[in-house]
């Protein structure tokens, strides 16, 4: 694993991806035999190009180093058959114990995938199933949240000798060297028992130099540098209530649909309920003039007349407040900007983000978006169809005194619909319930910040907390201040120190030469 150690324009990029991809079909697959690789992996090389882009970074745009990490990458998906690769293709007792799994996030947004390596013991007869095992979890999340790096979590509480496992360790940091380049974004080591050390050095020979700054060694103290306490276990003196159990899968965080107001009843339970009450329930849901019980949510003015507004409503004025993405994702059915994130600020004018949706396909296509953190978000409209060659303006917002959190995501999700197809809520609500999952477009977005470009105020009150915009308080504000105070007082603290040693220097000098003084006295020897 290599950082990239100069910049390359984007001229230069797009031409080694193309040399890249010429030479893997001259001198990796032309020649050879037809099933050395999986097709599907080298069709998605000929057509994706952050796919090779993240091999050349991760080479430091080697084209030669890159070709040699694709051939060993795609020979490993081949043997593992990572294409095919299901949950019932792993025996299910692995999934029971709770050894591994993805579940929150660190302190940088990146989510956090949990080796408990107490559980884990060595067995050559179940290696290879545990291998997959790991391999299964980060396909699954490299489709879920393709370009997201991982935090790796070993958690070594309670572990020793005999769950060390040197082979495996080799292969899970070899995931993240070759198979699955750019994912990593630290490995941490929790809790590490002392008689470990020994092991974990030898680890550390196998990240290679250019890698050690990956991977951090922390106790229990010190895990919440990198990890909030929200996300952490008890034993590690976090606040997490999380409990692993099989099944579910615990990394789905859209398991439950939630729209602008809240949580809505999920599509897929109690099937046996009439239509008449099924749809009412679900229809309110999908209404921004409903909020749905037991989650109370309340508006402002501005909110509530905004509500009035029909959620199918596709007026040609681009929002107010809303800035214009730059980039795109381009998929079969829709293009989707911007492509990766959705940037909210502390500025009013930063509350406010637009999703575009382009209809590139030739049907009606039906959309919905959904989000990790209802509470917080409005999505207008949630839940809508768009025509064939028509655009559709999603505008995000948050809501009330929220703020925005690099761990809140946000999926779009989009279906084909047949001609002539319904577009109001109950001909949407039967097509959801209706189409394959197979069917279903999913594009996922992650929340990024902005700095704050206030500027740091000085502590000129009695209080730090003063009124902001209509007489409320400021956070950034109020912490900025804080701040300022505490440098300065840390400042008046440091010269009070200071005369306080000179003061006890100067005693002491005094003391020193009159202890002399009585010292030499005639007559005292």
């Amino acid at each position: 694993m290599a950082e990239v150690g100069k910049f390359e324009p984007e001229q230069d990029i797009k031409k080694k991806i193309e040399e890249t991809r010429q030479k893997f079909n001259n001198e990796y697959v032309q020649g050879q035999e037809s099933d050395k690789y999986d097709s599907r992996d080298v069709d998605r090389l000929q057509k994706d190009d952050a796919l090779v882009e993240a091999y050349l970074t991760w080479r430091l745009y080697s084209v030669d180093d890159a070709l040699k990490m694709i051939d060993d990458s795609f020979l490993w998906r081949k043997e593992y058959s990572l294409n095919d690769l299901t949950e019932s293709s792993i025996p299910k007792w692995m999934f029971e114990t709770g050894a591994v799994f993805l579940h929150g996030y660190d302190k940088e947004g990146n989510k956090l995938f949990w080796f408990k390596v107490k559980l884990h013991t060595k067995d050559a007869k179940t290696s290879m199933d545990k291998k997959k095992y790991v391999a299964f979890w980060l396909e699954r999340y490299a489709k879920r949240e393709p370009g997201m790096p991982l935090t790796v979590v070993f958690d070594m509480a309670d572990s020793g000798i005999s769950n060390i496992d040197m082979d495996f360790v080799k292969y899970v940091i070899n995931c993240f060297k070759v198979y699955y380049p750019k994912f990593l974004s630290k490995m941490i080591i929790v809790d590490m028992p002392w008689i470990l050390n020994a092991a974990w050095k030898i680890v550390r020979t196998w990240l290679g130099p250019e890698a050690i700054s990956k991977l951090k060694f922390a106790s229990k103290n010190e895990i919440q540098t990198f990890i909030g306490p929200e996300y952490l276990p008890p034993h590690m003196g976090g606040t997490d209530p999380f409990r692993y159990s099989y099944p579910p899968l615990p990394d789905d965080d859209f398991q439950t649909p939630v729209c602008e107001n809240g949580p809505i009843v999920s599509e897929d339970d109690n099937e046996s309920k009439d239509f008449e009450s099924d749809s009412k329930e679900l229809e309110s849901s999908f209404s921004s003039e409903v909020a749905i019980e037991p989650k109370k949510v309340y508006f402002s003015e501005e909110s509530l007349s905004s509500l009035k507004l029909d959620d199918n409503d596709k007026g040609d004025s681009r929002p107010k407040g809303a800035r214009k993405p730059l980039t795109t994702f381009k998929a079969s059915l829709l293009h989707v900007s911007p492509a990766e994130e959705l940037s909210f600020g502390s500025k009013e004018s930063d509350r406010k983000c637009l999703i575009i949706l382009d209809n590139v396909s030739k049907n009606q296509v039906a959309f919905k978006v959904r989000t990790t953190a209802p509470e917080k978000y409005r999505v207008k409209p949630s839940n809508s169809c768009c025509d064939s060659g028509a655009s559709v303006d999603i505008v995000v917002s948050l809501h009330g005194g929220h703020q925005a959190s690099l761990q809140d995501r946000f999926l779009v999700m989009a279906a084909e619909m047949e001609q002539n197809a319904g577009a109001g809520s109950p001909e949407l609500i039967h097509f959801w319930k209706d189409v394959p999952k197979t069917k279903i477009m999913e594009h996922r977005l992650r929340c990024h910040i902005l700095e704050s470009t206030k500027p740091i105020l000085t502590c000129g009150s009695d209080s730090p907390i003063e009124g902001g915009a209509n007489g409320h308080p400021d956070l950034h504000t109020t912490l900025m201040r804080v701040m300022v105070c505490n440098a300065r007082l840390e400042q008046k603290l440091d010269q009070y120190l200071w005369v306080q040693q000179v003061l006890i220097g100067l005693v002491l000098v005094v003391m020193m030469f009159t202890f002399l003084c009585l010292y030499n006295l005639p007559g005292t020897s």
